[in-house]
């Protein structure tokens, strides 16, 4: 009995430590975005002669937050690390242990015109993501455990280095993405919030626990489906066939089986969770009137950082899968639009036509091409607006099956905390040079930052193409000895880009349009194309392994490494710009102006009325002159 007890606390021990940790990245997070976004007014801190300690006054209720252990970084970036305390008149303390108590002092000083349900949905999707960082942080010690054991057995040197040991590239690949799915986007104040999933549905289907999540083949008349696909592919079903061989044979004999003619039909993926709680309701008319078969075979798949981008789990690769899951996740449905369909396969074919003739460029960029698309589609309205629950992209997988030494490693993985030390795991390759670690570390950097950098800008500048590099999105190909070699690009669905610029140097792109649903090429403005980059790559990447290097391996300044590299991908670059003027107005948007990004805090708090609110960052990289 006594031992029985004696576990019961453990457990509650371990639960109350986890549980504290999720309220304090909360608190983080809310902290970070209210500053940066300007809803809380940051010259209004009083700071302690140390740096370490501020003060902010709320004067509408004669209140006082101090906060013991905040850091200046640059970019508008204000990091909490201690705890916060509320000092009420007559100097009476309280420490504000969770977001919500944190979020009930500052609501009447914040700078923001909330809907009337804004403060409550926030506060309900931060606490949602509080217990999802609870159950994924207690998963992740297990695993930790289990990886530890592992990595010893291999005679690795890191979690890294045992992958590469001990399984195919592409597993080996999927595997950093899953472990670097753990914080998920770095400011955002709901970052794990997926309401109406019960935490056994979480753990079983989310990449931050190693899921393995099967999908339903189904069957789609191909009377009613529009499908958008690079010029190679010539048929949808030969290339599923050829992609997916004993699938397509599973799937082919499931239809004869039933006196149907295969030839009348497509085969279209759903998610698991997908088909039980939504299409088999939603969709039950096209069921019943045999537009839709949902008896199809099952392909047991990982779930990508992304949570519905699924690869085959096989030995050998095959293609991943991008579907739409009616999950609210992050606060937004997960659907997957027309918009998505038509411009994937499009952007693909297009940014593969420049590499084909820019041998430069190619050897330091990679692309996951989007070869095929398929999307409900009524084939007497036209309508696809229903399909953006019923629709599906194939990516390649080739980028990852490499037979050429190099490691794809996911961008957020990196930043994540290696199971073997509490480091995060781009330490382990900056480990596998030698020398003194700043001096490695700052050496790693300025080639990281070369090589995110220069193809980036040059798809940009010269083409009008904007990545959306941010840390799922970018993967980085590194050699063993640990250095960056190539930029890995994936997701071109929602991609932007400036006609102008591209149809000057002879190409061509089919722009997508829709009542409803935002444009991504645009003609006369680049404005929009432009803070795609700063926000994805810059914000959202560079600064954050800027700040990670400065924090686990104290380089000086990294912020002027960004700058320098920023600099000659630009000198590089000005020969083959339309213009001087142009030229020098993108240098200064990059290198000295503020930099745009999204504004996710007052987007929520908003609740989506624009989904493109925009603030401004002081440029670091101005401030690195």
């Amino acid at each position: 009995m006594t031992d029985i007890v004696f576990e019961r606390d453990q457990d509650t021990s371990a639960d109350r430590r986890l549980r504290e940790a999720a309220a304090q990245n909360a608190i983080r997070r809310l902290v970070r975005c209210a500053f940066a976004e300007k809803l809380l007014d940051a010259k209004a801190l009083l700071w302690a002669e140390s740096g370490d300690q501020a003060w902010l006054p709320l004067w509408a209720t004669r209140r006082v937050l101090h906060f013991t252990s905040l850091r200046q970084a640059p970019a508008d970036t204000l990091l909490n690390r201690g705890v916060i305390e509320v000092i009420e008149e007559g100097g009476v303390r309280r420490r504000l242990d969770d977001p919500a108590s944190l979020l009930k002092e500052i609501a009447p000083a914040l700078n923001v015109a909330s809907a009337p349900d804004g403060f409550e949905v926030l506060l309900r999707d931060v606490e949602d993501s509080m217990k999802n960082d609870v159950l994924a942080r207690g998963y992740r010690e297990e695993w930790s455990v289990e990886l530890r054991y592992a990595i010893a057995a291999t005679g690795a040197t890191g979690f890294i280095d045992h992958l590469e040991k001990s399984l195919p590239t592409h597993l080996a690949a999927m595997a950093l993405d899953q472990w670097g799915s753990l914080e998920g986007h770095p400011f955002y104040p709901t970052w794990k919030a997926k309401p109406g999933l019960s935490a056994e549905e979480i753990s079983a289907l989310s990449p931050e626990f190693g899921a393995r999540v099967p999908l339903r083949i189904a069957a789609l008349r191909k009377d009613w489906a529009y499908v958008e696909a690079m010029p190679h592919v010539t048929d949808y079903s030969e290339w599923f066939a050829s992609a997916f061989s004993d699938l397509w044979e599973r799937w082919s004999d499931r239809l004869i089986d039933r006196g149907r003619t295969v030839g009348d039909w497509l085969p279209l993926p759903i998610h698991e969770w997908h088909l039980e709680n939504f299409v088999r309701r939603e969709f039950a008319s096209q069921i019943a009137s045999g537009i839709l078969d949902v008896d199809g075979p099952d392909i047991v798949t990982i779930p990508a950082m992304s949570f519905r981008t699924m690869l085959p789990d096989t030995p050998e690769p095959q293609p991943f899968i991008k579907l739409p899951v009616a999950i609210w996740m992050t606060s937004e449905q997960r659907t997957l639009q027309a918009k998505s369909i038509h411009m994937g396969p499009r952007l693909s074919t297009l940014i593969s036509d420049i590499l084909a003739s820019e041998d430069l460029l190619k050897a330091s960029l990679e692309i996951f091409t989007e070869e095929l698309g398929a999307i409900l589609h009524d084939p007497e309205t036209g309508d696809e607006h229903p399909g953006r629950f019923l629709s599906v992209v194939y990516r390649e997988v080739n980028a990852l099956a490499r037979q050429d030494g190099l490691t794809p490693v996911t961008v957020a993985a990196l930043l994540a905390e290696s199971p073997v030390v509490q480091r995060p795991l781009v330490c382990e390759l900056i480990a596998r040079n030698s020398g003194v670690e700043k001096e490695r570390a700052s050496a790693f950097f300025r080639a990281y930052a070369r090589t995110v950098i220069r193809p980036t800008l040059a798809m940009y500048l010269l083409y009008g193409i904007a990545f959306e590099a941010h840390q799922q999105n970018s993967t980085i190909l590194f050699d063993r000895s640990g250095n960056p070699r190539k930029l890995l690009i994936r997701d071109f669905g929602d991609g932007r880009s400036f006609a102008p610029l591209f149809e000057e140097r002879g190409y061509r792109l089919a722009p997508f349009s829709r009542k409803g649903i935002l444009p991504t090429t645009f003609n006369d403005d680049i404005s929009l194309v432009r803070s795609f980059v700063i926000d994805a790559c810059f914000v959202c990447h560079l600064h954050e392994m800027a700040l990670c290097l400065v924090e686990h391996c104290t380089i000086d300044d990294p912020w002027q490494i960004l700058r320098e590299e920023t600099q000659a991908a630009f000198d590089v670059l000005r020969p083959r710009m339309l213009s001087d003027v142009f030229w020098k107005e993108e240098r200064q948007a990059f290198l000295e102006k503020p930099w745009p990004t999204r504004s996710v805090l007052r987007m929520h708090l908003e609740r989506y009325r624009d989904y493109r609110v925009e603030h401004q960052l002081d440029n670091p990289l101005a401030a690195a002159k």
